[in-house]
């Protein structure tokens, strides 16, 4: 875990006891405000700003892990030969242009509208369950991913448990204990994306070989990528499908032209569920009038506001989300078909868990009768 220093010569009006893992946008008094060893910066601009400027504010903390990783744990990433070097979300070198190219040739808007088809059967397929996450949203998103980057034969239970778990290593507020249970998930799904760099298994890891990528650096890559390209898609479903449900007059109407397109662009401007992102600052700055020194970690809010029809949810600028036509397609497609096909579909039982990460909130159960 970072810790700042650096002496603050204009701090901010107010340092509340904020959690950062729990916290909404109404309890920040400042639109940059210090709390947890961080500085949460919620202003649109500001954000906007921050993520326009690499050179200013390094992205190289991205993928850093919230809590600091235990010896023991440590320990076993390294026999793992475990490592996230510069590659996409975490790099803000001159390497990061022709990686995301090669990335972004997977998630062309041609190839994105041809898994629409696909998208809408296995929707179809999935249709009666009593729990919309664990029956519908759990894996649906994994296997159009997998599908879209031409990689065959992958055992989407285990991937699933991998990419959780490795969500919840990297950005949970989590024990030594927890980290110990957590971190041989995390090593096996390194090494599993070693071997098929070597094995040239799949369209992906082919075309990282043949673009010369190491085989580290392609590991590291597609890490992030096969957990942020399908997790954060379960985490909006799970999300939308809950909201959806809250308003009877809505979920009629989702199944008209345009609806369920405006409504999913409302779930990502006031409810995303990636609702932060951080950045380093390199040198001392100023953000709405306080002064943040170098060095800091800054925790980006992606939300907008209510009255504010501008939202962040897939970032800015150079690091954008790859994967966002995909995931606005996912989102509307779902959200269609269900309500297509079972109209009187309704919530039941009590407010759900949620997954509370610093950079991830999402119901865990959406749990409906007929």
């Amino acid at each position: 875990m970072l810790t700042v220093t650096g002496r603050v010569s204009h701090p901010p009006a107010s340092v509340p006891l904020v959690d950062l893992f729990t916290f909404t946008r109404a309890e920040l008094t400042s639109p940059v405000q210090f709390a947890g060893g961080r500085w949460v910066v919620s202003d649109y601009d500001d954000v906007r700003a921050v993520l326009a400027d690499p050179v200013t504010y390094l992205p190289d903390n991205a993928l850093t892990a919230v809590t600091l990783v235990a010896p023991a744990a440590l320990r076993s990433l390294v026999r793992a030969r475990f490592s996230l070097p510069p590659t996409l979300a975490n790099n803000g070198s001159s390497s990061h242009a022709s990686l995301r190219r090669l990335v972004a040739s997977f998630f062309t808007p041609a190839r994105v509208a041809a898994a629409e088809p696909r998208i809408r059967s296995l929707v179809l397929e999935r249709l009666g369950g009593a729990d919309l996450v664990r029956d519908l949203a759990w894996d649906l998103p994994a296997i159009v991913l997998m599908e879209l980057l031409d990689c065959p034969n992958v055992d989407i239970p285990t991937l699933k448990r991998w990419s959780s778990g490795s969500l919840e290593f990297f950005w949970g507020d989590i024990t030594r204990e927890r980290q110990l249970e957590l971190v041989d998930e995390v090593g096996d799904f390194h090494q599993w994306l070693i071997k098929r760099y070597h094995a040239r298994d799949g369209g992906l890891f082919c075309a990282l070989a043949d673009a010369g990528v190491s085989a580290e650096d392609s590991a590291g890559l597609c890490y992030f990528l096969l957990i942020a390209g399908q997790e954060t898609t379960t985490q909006l479903l799970s999300t939308a499908l809950r909201r959806a449900l809250q308003d009877r007059s809505l979920w009629a109407r989702l199944p008209e032209p345009g609806v369920a397109e405006v409504f999913i662009e409302d779930v990502l401007r006031t409810e995303t569920p990636v609702v932060t992102w951080r950045r380093l600052t390199a040198r001392d700055v100023v953000l709405s009038g306080v002064h943040v020194p170098a060095g800091a970690e800054l925790v980006l809010l992606l939300s907008g506001k209510e009255t504010d029809s501008r939202h962040l949810a897939f970032g800015y600028g150079r690091h954008f989300c790859l994967g966002a036509g995909l995931a606005r397609l996912e989102a509307v497609v779902t959200l269609r078909t269900v309500a297509e096909h079972e109209p009187s579909l309704h919530l039941v039982g009590p407010d759900p868990e949620w997954l509370n990460l610093l950079s991830f909130r999402a119901p865990k159960s959406v749990a409906v009768s007929r």
